[in-house]
């Protein structure tokens, strides 16, 4: 198995709230990494992240009305902060792209509100997707919705060859009319359906 050589989070974005910036404070503790926070006059936070003295990260927390938000670009190369990292960006619902560095490719993760949405593996030779998200719910529930509407429109295209056939037996006038007001309503509906 390749040896992972550094850990580059690029536009690496997550937005808090004052409840999850506390969570995920107390999330870095867990992680068993030497943590200074500082607080800031103008509500901004800064928290340092340290690997045994080997590796640190710093975190600054702009106060954006209700939200702290934290925008990074780094490099790491010890696993303990790199995994820190990366469950942080993924338990906090982060946005970032992340290249994971070997000695003759490196592997492009793009993360979308905490969830990995593709994988890339690059080399010198080109570049080629080892992962795609794919919306497979929402694109069968897409695919029950417009089936439901296939059918819907084939009940009114039924009414209103229905309706055409009586008009075609009918001789009374008020009859005819009537069924003329019901058609113009079932072909107003069937544009609605087929738009």
């Amino acid at each position: 198995m390749a040896k992972r050589l550094a850990t580059e989070y690029v536009n690496a974005k997550l937005q808090l709230t004052r409840d999850e910036l506390t969570r995920l404070i107390r999330f870095f503790e867990q992680q068993q990494l030497s943590l200074q926070a500082k607080v800031f006059d103008n509500g901004n936070q800064e928290l340092v992240l340290e690997d045994a003295g080997r590796e640190e990260v710093k975190l600054i927390f702009e106060r954006q009305q209700d939200l702290y938000v934290c925008e990074l670009n780094c490099r790491l190369i010890h696993p303990k902060l790199t995994n820190a990292m990366r469950k942080a960006v993924s338990a906090f619902h982060g946005d970032a792209v992340v290249n994971r560095i070997y000695a003759n490719f490196k592997m492009v993760y793009r993360y979308i509100d905490g969830l990995i949405y593709q994988i890339i593996e690059q080399t010198p030779d080109g570049q080629k997707i080892v992962f795609q998200y794919r919306d497979s719910v929402g694109q069968l529930e897409r695919l029950y919705r417009s089936r439901v509407i296939e059918q819907e429109i084939g009940m009114v295209k039924g009414a209103i060859n229905e309706l055409l056939d009586l008009r075609n037996q009918s001789d009374n006038p008020a009859e005819i009319k009537g069924i003329d007001n019901r058609l113009n309503d079932l072909t107003h509906q069937l544009f609605i359906l087929e738009a």
